[in-house]
């Protein structure tokens, strides 16, 4: 295995509580993976070197860190082709780490078990081990204790990065969240956000799961005006997304927005 598609994920739920010890954030977040990828290459090589993509730091400190857990030098070479946009709530840094640990972990002469693998994700991103995985997962604690969903899949997405959006940090917005008490309440939105997934058999159910605690965006209004089922920010910002029920309906609504930034429709894988 030398080659992998690197999948973006969307928050189809993010509920968010208070700091723990460790600075990170008590959350409750639904991930879906989206057919949007990267594509990442990996070979054996005599010494580390990450191509394609210059601003990379994720996939080196991947690499580095499961060469150190292995007892072996990080002598792979990694090409990378970016269709992910860059800080944008996406996951695309994260699904990227990801899909490094797998094919490197594959190329060693006895492999990390899948535990070991995970806990070192976890120390690259809270996301990261999710994309181990991908599909549906309920993601709490730091994001990273995650559990199996077998979610509806039967609609498409709509995916729009607002023109002249920039990323604000996520050390930032979780200061801003904390600012504002955001924290308060959070056991109860937990609860509610558990009970609806229970209750969710058809995708318009998705609707009913609570919206994005850390940001939110007047887009997704006119997604929902424009025949989207769910519409929130994913992440912390700034994509927003829409469901729609078929593709036809998602790239009419895309048409309609072509001048507020870069879109695209995708499927949940």
């Amino acid at each position: 295995m030398t080659r992998l598609r690197a999948p973006a994920k969307i928050n189809l739920a993010l509920v968010v509580g208070p700091a723990r010890p460790d600075g990170k954030h008590e959350v409750a977040t639904v991930l879906q993976s989206v057919d949007l990828c990267d594509d990442i290459e990996l070979v054996r090589a005599e010494t580390l070197s990450v191509e394609g993509f210059p601003q990379d730091t994720v996939v080196r400190e991947a690499l580095i860190r499961l060469a150190e857990a292995a007892g072996v030098a990080p002598n792979w070479r990694v090409r990378i082709e970016k269709r992910i946009p860059v800080a944008a709530g996406l996951g695309g840094g994260s699904s990227d780490a990801a899909a490094v640990f797998a094919l490197a972990n594959a190329t060693l002469t006895t492999p990390l078990p899948e535990l070991e693998l995970h806990a070192l994700a976890a120390r690259v991103g809270a996301d990261v081990p999710f994309f181990l995985q991908a599909g549906a997962q309920l993601g709490r604690g730091d994001g990273s204790d995650l559990s199996p969903l077998d979610l509806p899949v039967d609609y498409v997405a709509l995916l729009v990065l607002p023109k002249g959006a920039g990323k604000e940090s996520t050390a930032a917005v979780y200061r801003r969240f904390d600012e504002r008490g955001g924290a308060e309440g959070f056991e109860q939105r937990q609860s509610d956000l558990l009970q609806t997934l229970e209750q969710v058999t058809e995708a318009r159910d998705l609707a009913k799961l609570p919206g994005n605690d850390l940001a939110s965006s007047p887009l997704a209004l006119e997604l929902d005006a424009l025949g989207a089922f769910r519409a929130d920010v994913t992440g912390a910002g700034p994509t927003v997304y829409g469901l729609f029920d078929d593709v036809k309906n998602a790239e009419h609504a895309a048409s309609l927005l072509a001048g507020r930034g870069r879109s695209w429709v995708v499927r949940p894988v």
